[in-house]
């Protein structure tokens, strides 16, 4: 009977949503906010991919337009700071995560039913995709910056590492899954089949996360003292405070400079091998699935030697963030490289290089997020998880949008004037390279953790568990 027991206890253990030492979410609660994220991911990318594609090719919508819509939901996402400086002073942050997961559903399915009367499409057909995409943007930024404002202040420290890992990669399994099931399932094409399928994928991952965030929040403890949550100061207060201190407005700049470096050479990697390597459609495809391969043996590097690096030697998120930012920084170089060495460049292994050295970085941004999002403010009001997640997902947001776009604008620009392709891509992947480096060289001049200062009681604050883990609250 003792042995049963005990069985039953290690059990119940596994499968609790918080730690055994009460210090934050457990594992498998970690692994339920992941489920989440991996919803979002779905979601969003049935809306910026698939219908994208659809618009183009299907109905030969001009590339613009849906162009144009995607960096609508972008713009909207703007608003991020606003939704988590509600969520701060909210009971609970899983309601405004549940609320945003609905508008983004709403927004997923009319975004479907624009793409459909895009076979006649009029003022009345554009003006209800601008409200879809308006919809997505708004349930995004509702929904993912409470998301991670939660495990920013429901996770330990010394997890903050894999947790970051674990989420990141979640979402791109999610996408994967979702675009695998998707594509398939709407073989042969019909607009019925669509909205059947879509329906079901968005509404299933709706489902996924409401069941995944049942009984997080409330049967686990924040890692924080948040007796200051409710403190009633208004969105301009919150947002001055915030961008007057020095780490997080450089934390600001940093998130910008690399989303947009990041994102410069998403619309264009497959057109660079198609033009210069001579690839079809389906091997630029499958080159796509290098990189995303490369992004998630990144990311499961960084979360997992992260965690052990952060134990065995105490944190040093700059050596993650800086690593990832210049390895990616030479792939890029190696990719400018190769546009004039195309009958001899290891082309796969070069992309596959890129991706990881961008995962490692994702990961390592993420997890500076999580732990300075967690750190108390200087002047001792409060913690504001979701105020700053807000700001830096607002810097994502306008980064990844603006580098999309600015990649795309720069290499036509560029074929147009000098009627070459090799020069066109060289100059962007070279330019892309410039920004990595100087994003380091921002992330190098922050310190991404505080150093230990007086409280207003004059006695000694130190954040984090004790002086051996300060600086463990953003390990990549």
């Amino acid at each position: 009977m003792r042995k049963s027991s005990v069985s039953v206890v290690d059990i119940r253990s596994l499968f609790s949503v918080s730690s055994a030492d009460g210090s934050g979410l457990s594992w498998f609660g970690i692994i339920r906010l992941g489920a989440v994220q991996a919803a979002i991911g779905a979601i969003v990318m049935l809306t910026t991919s698939l219908l994208n594609r659809l618009m183009v090719v299907e109905y030969s919508v001009a590339a613009a337009i849906p162009a144009a819509l995607v960096a609508w939901h972008y713009g909207v996402q703007l608003s991020r700071p606003l939704w988590g400086h509600k969520s701060d002073k909210a009971l609970q942050r899983t309601s405004w995560i549940i609320a945003g997961l609905g508008i983004l559903v709403l927004g997923a399915l009319l975004a479907v039913n624009t793409t459909i009367r895009m076979a006649a499409p009029g003022f009345s057909v554009y003006l209800l995709g601008i409200i879809a995409f308006a919809l997505i943007g708004l349930g995004v930024g509702m929904s993912g910056t409470a998301l991670l404002a939660l495990l920013a202040s429901r996770v330990a420290d010394t997890r903050k590492p894999a947790a970051a890992a674990i989420c990141w990669t979640m979402m791109v399994a999610g996408i994967v899954i979702a675009a695998g099931l998707t594509g398939a399932l709407l073989e042969p094409f019909t607009e019925a089949r669509l909205a059947i399928i879509t329906s079901m994928v968005t509404l299933g991952a709706f489902l996924l996360a409401a069941i995944a965030l049942v009984n997080v929040e409330n049967g686990s403890e924040p890692v924080n003292d948040t007796s200051s949550r409710k403190a009633k100061q208004s969105f301009e207060t919150v947002l001055r405070d915030i961008w007057h201190d020095d780490e997080a407005r450089r934390f600001t700049f940093f998130v910008f400079m690399s989303m947009l470096a990041y994102s410069m050479q998403d619309l264009i990697l497959e057109p660079f091998a198609g033009f210069l390597f001579e690839m079809s459609p389906g091997q630029s495809t499958q080159l796509a699935g290098v990189q995303h391969g490369g992004v998630l043996v990144g990311m499961l590097l960084a979360g997992l030697g992260g965690s052990l690096y952060t134990k065995k030697f105490g944190s040093n998120v700059r050596l993650w963030i800086v690593g990832g930012c210049a390895g990616s920084a030479v792939m890029l170089v190696g990719l400018s490289l190769a546009a004039g060495m195309a009958d001899i460049w290891p082309l796969k292994l070069n992309v596959f290089g890129l991706g990881f050295a961008n995962g490692v970085f994702a990961v390592a941004a993420v997890s500076a997020m999580l732990g300075l999002a967690s750190e108390k403010t200087a002047d001792g009001k409060g913690h504001r998880e979701g105020a700053r997640m807000g700001v830096w997902g607002a810097a994502q947001a306008i980064g990844f949008g603006l580098g999309g776009l600015l990649g795309a604008v720069i290499v036509d620009v560029l074929r147009s004037m000098t009627g070459e392709n090799v020069t066109a891509f060289q100059i962007v992947f070279a330019a892309e390279a410039i920004l990595f480096l100087a994003a380091a060289m921002v992330a190098t001049g922050t310190k991404l953790v505080r150093t230990p200062s007086s409280d207003h009681d004059g006695h000694i604050h130190r954040n984090a568990n004790t002086d051996t883990h300060m600086g463990e609250v953003i390990q990549s």
